[in-house]
């Protein structure tokens, strides 16, 4: 089959596609009169779908089977991890009927149903961010249907099944939860995008792209290429020690997972040392050339890189080192941006670009020539015992997340010892041409209708309003 016609929709996918969205339609409108009980039951239902042990190691090792990306321990846990921490941040969330009164504004909110959810998902994740966005989608009384990557469309029809045997157990009709059917096309995901009444894709920027271009209202989240910074004050072991724990969960499949480090001048050597000492390995400039030409091959990240481990990266590029080849990651000295360093970019892998800085300032700036290039609006890393450098860098750097002091992909999406929503989808703001800069959660999922009273009026004076600046500027 040629590409032409492998992304022309024809009368019986149209069909399909149509049909999925009227199965849906009827779904939904029974979930729309739904009480909280109950549609905090198909949350809970959703969520044991996949927290249930036995389904999970099932999902991860199809997940890795047939994507042939990251590895099954770490999925078990991502998949445990974050489907439980979602679960805990929608435990007693309102969502249906009146969620919120503010008597001294005249003002009440009631949450309202989007409609039906077209959820573009990506071959890294397979279980976890269908399992979520799904999740979120049901808290709001949505129905859902998900276009997975073609990769991932067997780990997600087999998630479905098991969302849909926990259904059957409550009663609620299973249409609320589908899938595109495989093959999987662009032409197939494009026409759910358009008959869908909201989109969240995660995934390539051209999923997202086409997202927004669906005529649909949509979120969609940014490039990934995280940058952290290790300044004078850092615990430099501990330091290391998550940035290499974030480094290679899942074979640094996660779009948070660090892909360069920037050492202050007064720590590089130790910092370095410390990195190494942690299983990490620096590679020599005939390894790195190396390493550069099998990961670029034609100027672009080749795909068989993509959640591999280190030591089949280290295979398949011929490295010269023996160390290289049973390290945890790979280290390379860069000082360069943009396509002409591809280390400055996004790998997808366990291969960290280390950068040197002369002081604080001159990190920042190194993190913003990354960022200019690739992963604007995502987040940064910093580790540091000064508050005062956190909120520099969140004042001065385009991020939407400055994670102080912690393994950053485990971090960035909600942890159990931070504040942050549970998400696997991050929005990067306008720097990362975004149109949220927060984790996508259920909110995002609702529309939320505002019942406006009258209040006591209060009609403040000029002065009042304007009397700082008339004491600074005058009155003209």
């Amino acid at each position: 089959m040629s590409a032409a016609s492998h992304d022309a929709l024809d009368g019986s996918s149209s069909a399909a596609v149509r049909m999925l969205i009227e199965r849906a339609r009827a779904a939904q409108l029974v979930a729309d009169g739904y009480d909280q009980q109950r549609v905090d039951d198909l949350v809970a239902a959703a969520g044991w779908a996949l927290l249930e042990p036995k389904r999970n190691r099932e999902l991860a090792e199809l997940a890795v089977a047939d994507t042939g990306i990251g590895n099954v321990e770490d999925k078990v846990r991502k998949n445990h991890r974050k489907t439980l921490g979602l679960l805990r941040d929608l435990k007693g969330a309102r969502s249906v009927g009146v969620i919120a009164e503010y008597p001294e504004r005249g003002l009440i909110e009631i949450a309202r149903p989007a409609g039906v959810v077209a959820a573009i998902t990506p071959s890294t994740n397979p279980a976890a961010t269908p399992a979520n966005k799904i999740i979120n989608a049901l808290k709001g009384r949505n129905a859902v249907i998900v276009a997975p990557s073609p990769k991932g469309w067997s780990t997600c029809a087999r998630l479905l099944e098991f969302v849909h045997a926990e259904f059957d157990r409550i009663g609620a009709p299973r249409d609320l939860v589908q899938s595109l059917s495989a093959p999987v096309t662009k032409a197939a995901t494009a026409e759910l995008m358009r008959r869908a009444d909201l989109v969240v894709a995660t995934g390539s920027q051209a999923n997202v792209r086409a997202a927004y271009t669906s005529g649909t209202p949509a979120f969609g989240v940014g490039a990934g290429n995280v940058a952290s910074i290790v300044d004078e004050t850092a615990d430099l072991a501990a330091a290391a020690a998550r940035i290499l724990q974030s480094k290679t969960f899942d074979n640094a499949t996660s779009c948070s997972s660090e892909n360069s480090v920037v050492l202050l001048d007064a720590i590089h050597d130790a910092a370095l040392t410390e990195l190494q000492l942690a299983g990490a390995v620096l590679l020599d400039a005939a390894d790195r050339a190396r390493l550069q030409e099998f990961m670029w091959p034609d100027g672009k990240l080749a795909p068989a890189v993509t959640g591999q481990s280190v030591a089949a990266i280290a295979a398949l590029a011929r490295l010269a080192a023996p160390q290289a080849h049973s390290a945890r990651a790979l280290l390379v000295e860069e000082s360069g941006f943009g396509p002409a360093h591809p280390f400055s970019g996004e790998k997808l892998s366990p291969v960290l670009a280390v950068y040197r800085a002369r002081d604080f300032a001159d990190a920042l700036g190194v993190v913003e020539h990354i960022y200019a290039y690739m992963g604007a609006g995502h987040s940064v890393g910093l580790h540091t015992a000064s508050t005062e450098r956190a909120i520099e860098a969140g004042l001065r750097l385009p991020v939407s997340r400055v994670i102080v002091n912690q393994a950053h992909c485990i971090a960035t999406g909600g942890s159990f010892d931070n504040g942050l929503p549970f998400s696997l989808s991050m929005g990067c703001g306008t720097w990362g041409r975004n149109n949220f800069s927060d984790n996508l959660s259920y909110r995002h999922y609702l529309n939320i209708t505002r019942v406006s009273m009258t209040i006591p009026e209060v009609v403040p004076t000029d002065d009042e309003v304007l009397g700082e600046f008339f004491a600074r500027h005058g009155r003209g």
